[in-house]
């Protein structure tokens, strides 16, 4: 079955699109897309489960990693059935009712580790700022609230996408570029006027990424502040190492995501192949490199993990 042009059809098919290449190169391209999703479920499932069997890491600074490693399962498993189905299997048609599913978990779940890492800002502010009083303020109850408000805020925001893009008539090609479902590639799919959809797009953009990250950075000014008041050289370097994997995670996670942004957005000449890159980097970088950041990074983590694998 090929892509559907006719608008008189009401059950609409995608196509999904490889990388540029030809012949037997899709096979070795995929043996990287393989590896990547391999090393990234072992990776985040041996964090949750070194944090669940060690009540010693039963802490904010853990539990957060936590909710980290679960969204980044669940990106995971959100796209794993059309990118590799797309690369192993060349099935590359989809549905606009699973389409529109999977873009808004995609969209759902960032927005949801957005947030995550907004909380683990905060968590490194008290933790430095107010050190005596970190597991009194941060209790457990206190931080499943927070983490409950952070995916009540993804779903009321995301939640319209799907229906906004329900109501259109498709009569293109109907080629997504990329091997999975985004809001921005959908709408242009349509032949309607999308004025509402780009802006509510835009809106969501600066309500969640947007927004998080410049609480992210204020969050750090602060801490810049209060590491700099102290008096001792090193106890200032041992603060300030606290927050190294959490800013790596960051960067990770903003950078290709706000780069692929504003390339859409304010970049009409750019390579469509650069688009391509940043959005599997902005999907898949960050669930393969968290877990090897923080197991590098963090002593405790990486102590119980060697332990785990040398028994």
């Amino acid at each position: 079955m090929s892509a559907v042009n006719d608008t008189t059809f009401k059950s609409v098919i995608f196509l999904l699109t490889k990388l540029p290449s030809h012949g037997e190169a899709y096979l070795w391209i995929s043996i990287p897309f393989c590896f990547m999703y391999v090393i990234s479920i072992v990776g985040n499932a041996v964090i949750l489960f070194i944090v669940k069997m060690n009540p010693s890491l039963h802490e904010p600074m853990y539990i957060f990693l936590s909710m980290l490693a679960v969204t980044d399962l669940g990106i995971l498993i959100t796209t794993i059935p059309t990118i590799l189905g797309t690369y192993l299997f060349n099935s590359r048609e989809i549905s606009l009712d699973a389409c529109l599913a999977q873009l808004y978990f995609i969209h759902l779940l960032q927005c949801i580790e957005s947030s995550v890492l907004l909380l683990m800002a905060i968590d490194r502010f008290i933790a430095i700022h107010n050190a005596l009083r970190y597991a009194s303020i941060l209790t457990l109850p206190r931080i499943a609230k927070m983490g409950l408000v952070a995916v009540i805020r993804a779903m009321v925001i995301i939640l319209p996408l799907p229906f906004l893009l329900k109501r259109f008539r498709y009569c293109r090609s109907n080629v997504l570029s990329h091997s999975y479902c985004l809001h921005r590639e959908v709408m242009n799919m349509a032949c309607s006027n999308i004025t509402v959809n780009v802006i509510y797009g835009l809106f969501t953009k600066l309500l969640t990424m947007g927004l998080d990250s410049l609480l992210i950075f204020l969050s750090y000014v602060m801490i810049l502040k209060t590491v700099l008041s102290i008096a001792s050289h090193e106890e200032c370097l041992r603060a300030l190492n606290t927050c190294v994997s959490h800013l790596c995670a960051i960067l990770l996670f903003y950078t290709p995501d706000i780069s692929l942004t504003v390339i859409q957005y304010f970049g009409k000449g750019s390579s469509p192949m650069l688009q391509i890159l940043l959005g599997y980097i902005s999907l898949l970088l960050p669930p393969l490199l968290n877990p090897i950041v923080y197991s590098v990074k963090i002593k405790h983590l990486r102590v119980r993990i060697i332990r785990m694998f040398v028994k």
